[in-house]
């Protein structure tokens, strides 16, 4: 997880820095502040129309009595999708967009639902819920009130399930 973290914190700063900086050298520093900014302004009006038709497909889904799971994927990816594209860089605006546009979104949600199956397959993912884990973290874990510590979240592999 430290590792994870470094990148994401060090190394993908440094290297959106050295593209933004190679970036301006080339085509000048005016036109490099607003391709950031205009990455921005229109990341912002294309995630405030996307989570809309998020939010109306939600509502027609639970109009309709079912729940709105991929709708929710939906809404979450072009919230983390908009928070990119208003990062400034050229990378976070990439996988900004990315998460904006239904087609690419798909293949994103697809390849996290892999991701998380296969944490789930090994046992290695764990819920909790504002810090009160699902048991297991000794004495200084904190738990939610009147929660027996012995009681767990167990999410059996797929090949488990009913």
């Amino acid at each position: 997880m430290l590792v994870v973290l470094a990148l994401l914190f060090v190394v993908l700063p440094l290297t959106e820095l050295f593209i933004l900086l190679r970036l301006g050298q080339s085509i000048g520093l005016l036109p490099t502040v607003v391709l950031v900014l205009g990455t921005g302004v229109a990341g912002a009006a294309l995630a405030r129309a996307e989570g809309l038709r998020t939010l109306r497909a939600m509502q027609r889904e639970m109009v309709q009595g079912r729940v709105p799971g991929r709708e929710i994927l939906d809404g979450l990816s072009v919230l983390v999708g908009g928070a990119l594209l208003l990062t400034p860089g050229l990378i976070t605006d990439g996988v900004g967009l990315a998460l904006l546009f239904p087609p690419t979104r798909r293949a994103a949600q697809t390849l996290a639902r892999r991701w998380l199956e296969r944490q789930v397959r090994s046992r290695t993912v764990r819920f909790s819920f504002l810090g009160w884990g699902a048991g297991g973290g000794g004495p200084e874990e904190r738990r939610s009130p009147g929660l027996d510590p012995r009681h767990e979240i167990r999410v059996p592999p797929p090949d488990e399930r009913p």
